[in-house]
């Protein structure tokens, strides 16, 4: 039984503030993209579910260090919403893992432009799940959007046979739900404890693999890259649970296509990974798509929604 004077520090309220997202956001792609890095190196030397344990164990370090500094485990840890972040959990490690295997069966740049579909899943999701509002406009830029998906993947050419087509946009497909999950979380639950329980959720999850997959770190180098995964990928998490609590998903989702500039120039110095032309022109299509999409909203110039104003845009 909860003491009456609990209640004021159990209640969160969203409060909307669309350029402080957008800085979030872009903060989050900037560490996500040195983390991918560390993913693909880590992948191409051990198991897919070991990295993804180690990426997301050492995120608790970033996550603990927001919890104490900020409100403290006390309003950090308490939740009245235990399974929603279960479920967030279970398919967020779903696009997690899918995401790090197409990085291990593809160019960075590749695995990254396929997953620049998420923002589009996202599109349509929001409307069932979310309750925004999507208008012609927005509808006319996923279905652009679709198509330069389709550039990329080549249904008639050698991308149809490739597993990597597939595993990429099933990654797309879960993390759409997973920026959903956050977005109905932030409502009443406060970043760094969404950010919490999803870390702790997924490690004891991946933990169970472990004893049928482990390979043994072969040095200290290795060591270094798997646990820079879990840092990076934490403090990355802070920033995009932060960024979707801030602003209206289909705002702040377009702006991961910043990431794909990072995936080239990394992927060029480090495996010599030259983009294909299909693969440039099918991701500046999605990526124009998206961005027309910010476009309609940031064009309204809505003032800050007060704290008692729902989600969801009107496009």
């Amino acid at each position: 039984m909860s003491a009456p004077s609990l209640s004021p520090a159990r209640t969160h309220t969203r409060v909307d503030n669309t350029p402080l997202g957008i800085t979030m956001m872009l903060g989050s792609v900037f560490l996500f993209s040195m983390m991918n890095v560390l993913i693909k190196i880590g992948t191409e030397r051990y198991p897919v579910p070991e990295v993804t344990f180690f990426r997301n164990a050492f995120a608790l370090i970033p996550v603990a260090l927001a919890i104490t500094l900020q409100r403290g485990w006390g309003a950090g840890l308490r939740t009245e919403r235990p399974w929603g972040h279960v479920w967030r959990s279970v398919i967020g490690l779903s696009s997690m893992s899918l995401t790090f295997w197409s990085f291990h069966l593809m160019p960075l740049a590749d695995a990254v432009a396929l997953n620049f579909s998420a923002p589009l899943f996202l599109t349509a999701l929001s409307v069932p799940f979310l309750g925004e509002k999507v208008g012609l406009h927005r509808w006319s830029a996923v279905l652009v959007g679709f198509i330069g998906v389709l550039i990329i993947v080549r249904p008639s050419g050698e991308m149809l046979l490739h597993l990597g087509a597939f595993v990429g946009l099933g990654a797309a497909f879960t993390q759409s739900f997973a920026m959903i999950a956050i977005r109905q979380l932030s409502a009443t639950e406060p970043p760094n404890t969404i950010v919490f329980y999803f870390t702790l959720i997924t490690t004891i999850l991946t933990a169970f693999a472990l004893p049928f997959v482990w390979v043994t770190p072969a040095n200290l180098t290795d060591f270094a890259i798997l646990v820079g995964t879990g840092l990076l990928g934490g403090g990355a998490q802070l920033f995009m649970t932060r960024a979707y609590s801030l602003a209206p998903a289909a705002v702040i989702a377009p702006f991961n296509y910043a990431s794909l500039l990072w995936a080239v120039i990394f992927g060029w110095l480090l495996w010599s990974d030259v983009p294909s032309s299909h693969m440039a022109l099918g991701a500046s299509v999605v990526a124009a798509s998206g961005l027309y999409i910010l476009h309609r909203e940031t064009r309204k110039r809505r003032p800050l929604t007060p704290p008692s104003a729902g989600p969801g845009g009107d496009d």
